[in-house]
């Protein structure tokens, strides 16, 4: 994130953008069907990229949670969606052909933000606005949507600056970062050794293309051997993806030593319940899509974003200045699964509460 970025704090419910949810729906890939707004009596027609499916938040809440609301808004909205998996110029040409298809706003979060800052530029000279979603893409991009990403590094930094504890002196960690090609993943960097230089001793450190799960195990195994096990105090990991690979490394070197992730997938929210992961960073979907959302209808019927959608400005790697709304994370640990997680609906107590972490769910005050 820029220097002096106004950070601006977003409760992890719709109501703080003022506008309300509805129920989550879906479309076919690259499909939708042709209507007209009813307050704008004209044709709404919205192209959705997504980056990849490894990650699963993005079908799982992003995509649903994103044409929920532009229905909610323009019951008869085309949406072309499309997920590029994690292939940047596969992103590209689906551009291409969301701009045949006269797609008058696309929601973009970016594969590779320097790569596609032409594909932007194509969409500006045609009059088509573009939102960067989640990534800042570089280009004349219109608005932007995201979370403070170097709030977010620097709170998993802390964590796990608190988490090793007095064993901070004993011992190294081990930093592993997610892609070089993903804007956010610097922030995260940057925020998470604003926490931890001076604090912790690093003692090997990986960027990871693409967040790959499977890179970072062999990144973590790597460097559990080049420290030593005994030597390893803790690991920074920039997500839960990564982290579930991680843990797994841990666990054959017979380790058990702070971790941290973001994105409070499932997986991680139960590692967390067991103890084999210390916290993740929930980041709420519902505000983060609801706000695309209402900023991709108000463009494709020519209006201009209302002010509680661009409270700050951020500079992207191209130098353009972008609108944009900036939401503050949440730490997710064990004591507050049920207040965030299980309370704005992202998980039930059942799907989270499976046999293996049955007694762990009890002892955390999960029924």
């Amino acid at each position: 994130m820029h220097t002096g970025l106004r950070r601006i704090a977003v409760a992890a419910t719709a109501a703080t953008l003022a506008v309300g949810l509805a129920a989550c729906g879906s479309a076919k890939q690259s499909s939708g069907s042709s209507g007209s707004s009813g307050s704008a009596n004209q044709a709404v027609k919205i192209g959705l990229l997504l980056p990849e499916s490894k990650t699963t938040r993005y079908e799982q809440f992003d995509r649903p949670l994103i044409e929920a609301k532009i229905k909610s808004l323009a019951p008869n909205a085309q949406i072309d969606y499309y997920n590029a998996n994690q292939d940047a110029t596969q992103q590209q040409t689906q551009v291409d052909t969301a701009l045949t298809k006269g797609d008058q706003v696309l929601i973009l979060d970016a594969v590779d933000s320097k790569a596609i800052q032409s594909s932007v530029q194509k969409a500006h000279d045609a009059g088509v606005k573009v939102i960067a979603y989640d990534r800042l893409a570089q280009g004349p991009v219109d608005a932007y949507v995201s979370f403070d990403n170097h709030k977010v590094g620097e709170l998993q930094g802390e964590a796990l600056v608190t988490a090793v504890g007095d064993k901070a002196g004993s011992g190294q960690i081990i930093m592993i970062n997610g892609s070089p090609t993903d804007p956010n993943a610097a922030d995260f960097k940057a925020g998470a050794h604003s926490a931890i230089d001076g604090k912790l001793k690093i003692g090997k450190e990986y960027d990871t293309p693409q967040w790959d799960p499977n890179t970072a195990n062999q990144e973590a195994a790597a460097a559990i051997t080049a420290i030593g096990a005994p030597n390893v105090v803790g690991v920074y990991s920039a997500n839960d993806g990564m982290a579930a690979g991680i843990a797994t490394a841990l666990k054959a070197a017979n380790l058990n030593v702070p971790l941290t992730g973001q994105d409070a997938q499932l997986d991680a929210v139960q590692r967390i319940l067991a103890g084999t992961q210390t916290m993740s960073i929930y980041k709420p979907y519902k505000p983060e899509a609801d706000a695309a959302g209402e900023m991709a209808v108000q463009f494709a019927q020519g209006q201009s974003l209302g002010s509680s959608l661009k409270p700050t400005t951020s500079t992207n790697g191209s130098g353009t200045k972008v609108d944009s709304l900036l939401i503050a994370p949440v730490v997710l640990t064990k004591d507050n699964i049920k207040s965030t997680v299980i309370a704005d609906g992202l998980y039930t107590a059942q799907q989270i509460c499976t046999p293996d972490y049955a007694s762990a769910c009890q002892a955390a005050g999960i029924q």
